[in-house]
């Protein structure tokens, strides 16, 4: 659902940076307030597994249309939504920056389009909502399934808007809103089911790393947690440098709703600020789409998944030094020893 430059006007790509941005301020504030430096790591490996989860697009069966992983829902279910929406930030920057992977003047949309909605809704509010009694698969299944596929809708709705009030006449609303609407309906579908798999394999090896485990519940899982930890980096590894490889060669959702409704993926940008932007993009994406520059060798997407996952990785720790996120646990916790257990 990356959008590119050309599906919207410098007035709304503004005003959604605006947006963006106030969550993202929020969002630093309430993390600050937290006082978890355990999440530092967590924030660095499950973005690096969203990124790599992210180049692998699934066909969609009888539609001629794929779709990948946004991950959202499944970030804010394991660091909280506000932690979760800062490392899906961090995925997408390095995408747009050096893999040219949605445009830099629609990066404000679609970090609110992809991130805000599976963190906040899916995340703050399902996820909160369906664990305050206490945890269990087949809550972990429901809360994942219906956060994926609501989450989404609203992303590909808010796409719709935001080419409407773009001007961008060669998307009818209504005709770009009905393909849109249905695919990702089916894509959100299958995004629940692996964000569902991946979280009840944590809950089963480690609990305490889901957020709101230990309100209700105690005991350990099956794993410490370095244990857990080098499972799903080298599950990120296996991902980005092999099974992306394997990625669905239709096209994602939004491209294919595109075709449907203007008969074409790529549509043509009026130049000034449009160039200044794909300039940027020109300029430091080292792997555009994914691939080394001039060559179509499936090195380049096995260099990318790895090369990007230690991006992500670098980005999301350093930007938890750089704007001091986590301090000393408040004196309240330490006394208590929240947040201590479980930990190895």
């Amino acid at each position: 659902m990356h959008m590119a430059d050309a599906l919207i006007a410098p007035a709304v790509a503004g005003t959604m940076y605006l947006c963006s941005g106030g969550a993202m301020g929020y969002s630093v504030k309430k993390v600050r307030q937290s006082g978890e430096p355990e999440k530092i790591p967590v924030m660095g490996v499950m973005g690096a597994f969203v990124f790599a989860a992210q180049m692998i697009n699934f066909t969609i069966p009888g539609t001629g249309s794929s779709g990948h992983l946004c991950g959202g829902m499944l970030l804010s279910a394991i660091l909280g939504p506000e932690a979760g929406f800062l490392t899906m930030i961090g995925v997408l920057l390095i995408q747009a920056l050096l893999f040219a992977d949605g445009g830099v003047l629609a990066l404000g949309a679609n970090i609110w389009n992809m991130a805000f909605y599976g963190c906040f809704v899916g995340g703050g509010l399902i996820w909160k909502w369906m664990m305050k009694k206490g945890m269990s698969k087949k809550k972990i299944a429901v809360s994942s399934i219906v956060g994926c596929m609501l989450t989404l809708q609203l992303g590909a709705f808010s796409v719709t808007l935001e080419t409407l009030f773009s001007g961008v006449t060669q998307l009818p609303f209504l005709i770009f809103l009905a393909a849109m609407q249905p695919i990702h309906l089916a894509i959100g579908l299958v995004e629940g089911l692996i964000t569902a798999a991946v979280l009840v394999f944590l809950y089963e090896a480690r609990p305490e790393m889901l957020w709101g485990y230990g309100v209700k519940e105690s005991g350990t899982g099956k794993l410490s947690q370095k244990k857990t930890i080098a499972v799903l980096v080298f599950s990120t590894l296996v991902i980005g440098g092999a099974l992306s490889l394997a990625a669905s060669a239709y096209p994602d959702g939004l491209e294919w709703s595109m075709e449907k409704a203007a008969g074409t993926m790529e549509l043509e940008t009026a130049g000034g600020i449009y160039d200044r932007a794909a300039g940027v993009q020109d300029a430091v994406a080292l792997l555009p789409d994914y691939q080394f520059k001039g060559s179509e060798s499936a090195a380049g997407t096995s260099v990318s998944g790895i090369l990007g996952g230690v991006a992500v990785t670098a980005v999301c720790i350093l930007g938890c030094y750089t704007l001091k996120l986590f301090g000393k646990r408040k004196t309240a916790d330490m006394k208590s020893g929240k947040g201590k257990e479980g930990h190895e």
